[in-house]
């Protein structure tokens, strides 16, 4: 996917400043960024030991196979060595370990999320479909434009945005963007990340990017809320282009960076700018993108009198 051969130029309200499958690599950035080991979930003594899977280390759920000498593993490390068990290369065959899953159900373990907050116990066999939805869960990284395999916390995530992706983040909640392109027909798969946005001490993702919707070429403007879903609920934003007395406006709930941009694109959540208005904005000959892209966030209010939301828009 092409990638940044935009100019943008931003004027904004404030200061500048400074999937679960990665929860391993996390934790050692976590060490590395605080040099603080996490502290790992407390195990029920060697049984829950022995519920590891020798060769990806992860949790066995039934069916857990064994060798004919008893070592066990988990049923998908099983055809990844080829039905040759990993510690004594004696054939697998499909020995069920019954006691051994008989002796999972009678365990209670914490969520291994415990070390970003979570609190919870379960039994063993609830506690996957628990993390797979747990709140403190890691994100995924919400960088556009690449498949960046890095998962954290949202500190954590803001600060490798700044530090590796090089996204500019600033304090504000209004923001009016140029964008400048000297050959846009030339463009149309495009993805870029412009901005990290520090508003109501929550951060949000700016997003703008060039696709086609069939055959027809458009730009996308969108924002992303840096947590949970429910807590994008509390917030509302507007995006809004024009010039020559016309303008088009959005005016939506940021979708959660749980949702990844590309799912967020295809959905059609956003401002969306088809290329011959894109360019009749521009003005001039209609060669050249000069478009300005303003906007701001704001956080929906309970009425205690009425019950009905009232905005709160951020100085």
């Amino acid at each position: 996917m092409e990638r940044d051969s935009f100019e943008c130029v931003s004027s904004l309200d404030g200061i500048d400043e400074e999937e679960i499958q990665h929860d391993h690599q996390f934790e050692s950035l976590l060490k590395s960024r605080n040099n603080v080991v996490p502290p790992a979930p407390s195990r029920s003594t060697s049984v829950h030991e022995l519920l590891e899977c020798p060769v990806c280390t992860n949790s066995m759920y039934p069916p857990i196979h064994q060798c004919q000498n008893g070592h066990t593993l988990c049923s998908t490390c099983k055809t990844r060595v080829h039905n040759r068990c990993p510690t004594c290369r004696q054939e697998l065959g499909d020995i069920r370990c019954l006691a051994l899953e008989k002796v999972a159900e009678s365990l209670e373990l914490p969520c291994k999320y415990g070390f970003l907050g979570c609190t919870e116990i379960f039994p063993y066999y609830s506690k996957l479909e628990h993390e797979a939805q747990c709140s403190f869960r890691p994100y995924n990284c919400p960088y556009a434009g690449s498949e960046c395999p890095v998962v954290g916390d949202i500190p954590f995530l803001v600060a490798h945005l700044r530090d590796d992706h090089k996204v500019d983040t600033h304090v504000g909640c209004t923001f009016n963007h140029r964008y400048v392109k000297s050959n846009p027909r030339e463009v149309e798969n495009a993805t870029w990340m412009l901005t990290v946005f520090n508003c109501f001490g929550h951060y949000f993702c700016l997003h703008f990017e060039a696709f086609l919707i069939g055959i027809a070429p458009v730009y996308m403007g969108f924002l992303r809320f840096m947590g949970d879903e429910i807590e994008a609920q509390n917030f509302s934003y507007s995006l809004e282009v024009g010039a020559n007395g016309r303008k088009l406006m959005w005016e939506g709930t940021p979708r959660s960076i749980r949702d990844n941009h590309r799912k967020v694109r295809d959905s059609h959540d956003g401002l969306i700018i088809q290329r011959n208005i894109a360019l009749f904005f521009s003005g001039g000959d209609r060669k050249e993108l000069k478009l300005r892209v303003t906007g701001r966030i704001w956080k929906e209010q309970q009425n205690p009198d009425g019950g009905v939301c009232i905005p709160n828009i951020c100085s």
